[in-house]
């Protein structure tokens, strides 16, 4: 039997790909999810794996031909040759019991651009019996926490990749030995577990993918001064982008890329703990580094009065809870204030795309979480178009899918407009700083009375300030004023919601 191999999904906005290696030929013996090519996007670098053991009988798109998604790579004569045998358990494994089998912990979908994770913690250990859907360990990709569970009922028998490894999308995990009893021992390579294995340095030559030779050519620049990131050091087309826009900003006397440490006495040094940061961290200073290297930063501040937004809210937050389910908190508020702001300055919920403007003629609203792990942006999708208690459900509901580290990549994705609360750590004032491609971001502040003067009387009121960090590449200061300025309206005056004001 014949089985076709179609080009998988890209990804979002991405119609079509170039093939840029093939790691098997035609006639050679393939396992099933063993990989067989590699795709390359203008975004990401895609591998493609072989839905099943056989041999590779023709390989339709050749190296360097570009495909749509859906596109035929490939067919496979499934068991037309001996087929591969997948990589079970080693014979250093225990074996499971003769009603039993080994089933093989394999790395799960890790999502859009992620190609790969590092092992974070294990929660059993070998020989401990697991229950099905039972959570074994835990993987942190530099956007997500990841949680793996079993796939079997069983006791887990091999440990492939120990806390600190760092595999990739398609790695074996662990070896559980299904419906076993008893204890199973460790073997010496679980106790020992060997380090992930580096390229081979003596292998054939590397090829490089055949856009990125393109861009190499027309760029004017040698192989040497290129670092690869594709599979074996191969070089892609974003690593070409990556090595020309640094040769354009590199300074003419070669400086540290980071501020050396100073010197540090030996007593201070025994008192010092250091910590490896996590990729999350390392993700979040790369993105809020390139947004101010990027885009023209420039925050312009407001002051809203709460009184009316605390008034309405205190009046009907018991009857809202006993309705919807959900308390009634002032980010619904702050959301549908943000919404109606954006419907008047368009360019404020707009992006940079090369030389075009993207104007979104939606919101999906970015609320920014403090988590144990870091800063992150959950999207609350259509917002402008979801009632308060959507809204509040939606909130209550990512926020704690957060703090739990349960958060998937595509529910961080695809945001327009940012709000971020420093005010619930107690801040009175900050500059926040954009989210890319994002053009806006709002930051709420501390609740403080301070005395106001109303019509001619000095009185005390709620007030806080509002920090609107824009891209002022496209929105000018007229636009960021007059934003700040329907919200601040909005909140002073609840009622203008309602009527669309």
């Amino acid at each position: 039997m014949t089985t076709e191999v179609r080009v998988p999904t890209l990804g979002e906005s991405v119609t079509e790909a170039t093939v840029a290696t093939w790691f098997k030929k035609p006639g050679d013996t393939v396992a099933a999810d063993e990989m067989l090519c590699e795709l390359e996007t203008d975004k990401v670098t895609v591998e493609v794996p072989s839905p099943v053991a056989g041999t590779l009988a023709e390989i339709v798109a050749a190296e360097g031909t570009t495909v749509g998604v859906d596109a035929l790579l490939a067919s496979i004569s499934a068991g037309a040759a001996a087929a591969a045998p997948a990589p079970a358990a080693k014979s250093e494994t225990a074996p499971a019991s003769a009603e039993g089998k080994s089933v093989d912990v394999m790395v799960p979908a890790l999502g859009e651009s992620v190609t790969e994770a590092t092992v974070s913690s294990w929660f059993k250990k070998v020989g401990d019996a697991v229950a099905q859907d039972e959570m074994l360990c835990e993987l942190e990709t530099d956007k997500v926490s990841v949680e793996v569970p079993s796939p079997a009922a069983g006791v887990l028998a091999e440990i492939v990749a120990a806390e600190g490894t760092t595999v990739d999308a398609s790695a074996k995990l662990a070896v559980i030995s299904a419906g076993a009893a008893g204890i199973v021992t460790p073997s010496e390579s679980e106790m020992h577990p060997a380090p992930v294995a580096a390229p081979a340095a003596g292998g054939k030559d590397v090829e490089d993918a055949p856009s990125a030779k393109k861009a190499m050519a027309e760029a004017g620049i040698g192989r040497d001064a290129v670092t690869g990131t594709g599979k074996d050091g191969r070089v892609m087309k974003e690593d070409v982008a990556k090595a020309v826009a640094a040769a354009a900003t590199a300074p003419a006397v070669s400086t540290p890329t980071a501020m050396p440490r100073g010197p540090v006495n030996a007593d201070d040094a025994a008192r010092e703990e250091r910590v490896k940061m996590t990729r999350l961290r390392q993700t979040i200073a790369r993105r809020l580094k390139d947004a101010q290297n990027t885009a023209a930063i420039l925050t312009t501040y407001n002051e809203v009065d709460m009184t009316e937004t605390m008034a309405l809210r205190k009046e009907y937050k018991d009857l809202f809870e006993k309705k919807h389910g959900v308390r009634l908190g002032f980010m619904s508020f702050f959301t549908k204030a943000c919404c109606h702001a954006l419907k008047e300055v368009p360019e404020v919920n707009a992006e940079i795309d090369g030389t075009d403007i993207v104007y979104k003629k939606f919101v999906h609203m970015g609320v920014a979480a403090g988590t144990p792990q870091g800063l992150v942006v959950p999207v609350i999708r259509d917002a402008d178009q979801m009632s308060f208690a959507e809204i509040e459900k939606a909130i209550a509901e990512k926020g704690r899918r957060a703090r739990d580290g349960k958060l998937s990549m595509a529910e961080m994705q695809g945001g327009t407009f940012t709000i971020s609360n420093g005010g619930v750590y107690g801040s009175l004032m900050s500059s926040p700083i954009l989210n890319p491609p994002q053009s806006g971001i709002l930051g709420m502040h501390k609740i403080q009375d301070r005395p106001m003067v109303i019509n001619g009387e000095i009185k005390i009121r709620p007030m806080m300030y509002l920090a609107l960090s824009y891209d002022h590449r496209i929105v000018d200061g007229k636009g960021a004023v007059t934003f700040l300025v329907r919200v601040k309206e909005a909140l002073e005056d609840p009622r203008r919601l309602l009527m669309d004001l």
